[in-house]
């Protein structure tokens, strides 16, 4: 891997976001963010690769993964892709993927955590800590305890996602979070670039 994941963790949202999720990336550039997701659930694959194709030109420096389109990571040379318990098997995705391509996978308990890491995932996403509106298909909120196991039962990078606030975010931290992601309370915010650097001064 490029980067060490940790920090905040960006995922794009285009139901959520105020002046457009470029826009929102070039904000979280300007903050110093060092990973970003490209998670779009509504558009074409052509949709989806041209603007995958102005992200990846916007990310010099920094980790940029796609959420579940491993069509769609492939086509704009990204980074890697981020899947989730319904999507190709891990070890699948590596084998198209590649070895030198990073892949990040949501889990919901320890055992998933380690079967994870065990087939190849590069870093895990704990999903969701507390409950979100973000995702509506969401699972009941897994809780501080759970992500503290999974920090223990695995070596990977872990990030905490669902309903992470400034308030909740330095609990999430302690619990073992190398990297958190809070979509609403950045993208819903007036100021994406200071809220973000609020999250980050948090690490």
């Amino acid at each position: 891997m490029k980067y060490q994941i940790k920090g905040y963790y960006f995922i794009t949202d285009s139901s959520l976001t105020r002046n457009g999720i470029i826009e929102d990336i070039r904000c979280a550039l300007r903050a110093g963010v060092k990973i970003f997701q490209y998670r779009e659930k509504n558009k074409s694959a052509l949709a989806m690769y041209q603007e995958g194709m102005e992200i990846r030109n916007l990310i010099k420096d920094g980790i940029f993964i796609i959420n579940d389109r491993l069509d769609i990571a492939l086509a704009v040379d990204a980074d890697g892709v981020h899947i989730g318990q319904d999507d190709l098997p891990v070890s699948i995705t590596r084998r198209l993927l590649g070895d030198k391509k990073i892949i990040g996978v949501t889990v919901h308990n320890c055992e998933q955590a380690i079967e994870a890491e065990k087939n190849g995932a590069n870093y895990l996403a704990v999903s969701p800590v507390f409950k979100t509106a973000t995702k509506p298909d969401a699972q009941s909120p897994v809780g501080l305890k759970v992500l503290a196991e999974v920090r223990a039962a695995v070596s990977v990078p872990v990030v905490a996602i669902g309903g992470i606030t400034l308030e909740n975010a330095p609990s999430v931290i302690k619990a073992g979070a190398d990297a958190v992601c809070a979509i609403s309370a950045v993208l819903k915010s007036k100021d994406v670039f200071t809220e973000i650097q609020k999250f980050l001064n948090l690490f």
